[in-house]
């Protein structure tokens, strides 16, 4: 994958303008907050968006996929406020989770989403090279 970032256009941060690339795609579908067996251990946002990216890799992995193929993600989000108050916090959560893979991202507040603890939800395309 090749990072894309026209001429004069200020560098982003924690993302990419663009990404190209040749593989396999991978698509995830939006994954939220609770565990393996759909129970949420928190209604903290930053603990939801921990173990909706963990749930991300989970299904990655079962591609042969790892975080460093995502190519783009679209994070939905029940409270902006929230959300911008613990950007340091949710960094480092990424960082944790994700490494330093930096894709395509899109973030959207939402009215609500279709389980009513789930505070944050993540669909992913990833992008496997070819061998």
């Amino acid at each position: 994958m090749r990072a894309l970032h026209p001429p004069g256009w200020q560098r982003p941060c924690g993302y990419t303008h663009g990404i190209t690339g040749e593989g396999r795609f991978v698509f995830v579908s939006g994954q939220i907050g609770w565990d393996a067996q759909g129970h949420f251990a928190s209604d903290d946002m930053v603990e939801q968006i921990t173990q909706a990216l963990r749930n991300v890799v989970a299904v990655l992995a079962e591609a042969g996929a790892g975080p460093e193929h995502v190519a783009r993600m679209t994070w939905y989000l029940t409270d902006k406020r929230a959300y911008l108050g613990a950007l340091e916090a949710v960094g480092s959560a990424y960082r944790a989770v994700m490494g330093r893979n930096y894709p395509t991202m899109s973030v959207v507040e939402v009215a609500g989403l279709m389980e009513d603890r789930a505070k944050v939800e993540i669909e992913v395309t990833a992008l496997v090279p070819r061998a």
